[in-house]
Parts: structure tokens; C-alpha cells; sequence
């Protein structure tokens, strides 16, 4: 596979993932990934992406109910 931003070979690793939103920031220490050797751009898989989405989702609905009405 190659790195669609430097033509380079993308390599299977556990990478971070980290986001702010909302008022919250969710940091995943190893998620699997594709990562450039050469320029370090990573890309998750479909399956990962999905796996990260729902964490938001259910971080967002705890996150709502801890609100001040």
C-alpha cells in the first residue's frame, strides 16, 4: 500500500488517537493504523473508524446528561 500524500509504503502500527469536541478530549493510546515510513500520515481502516465514532457517541450522550439543565 502506498501513502497517498509521498508515494511511500505504508507499514501496519498501533498509532494515538486523540480528539477535542464538546467540551471533552478523548485520547485512545494504541488503535491500529496505516502509517507512511516515509512521512509518518497515518490512515484507519474503515472497522477502527467506526469503533472510534462509537466511543464519541456514547461519550456525547454521558456527556449531555452531566450538563446543568
Amino acid at each position: 500500500m502506498k501513502c497517498m500524500f509521498c508515494g511511500g509504503e505504508m507499514e501496519k502500527k498501533n498509532v494515538p488517537y486523540s480528539v477535542d469536541r464538546k467540551g471533552y478530549h478523548l485520547y485512545i493510546r494504541e488503535v491500529p493504523a496505516y502509517v507512511c515510513s516515509q512521512c509518518g500520515e497515518s490512515y484507519f481502516e474503515e472497522d477502527e473508524v467506526g469503533e472510534i465514532q462509537d466511543i464519541i457517541k456514547s461519550l456525547e450522550r454521558h456527556i449531555e446528561k452531566l450538563k446543568v439543565a
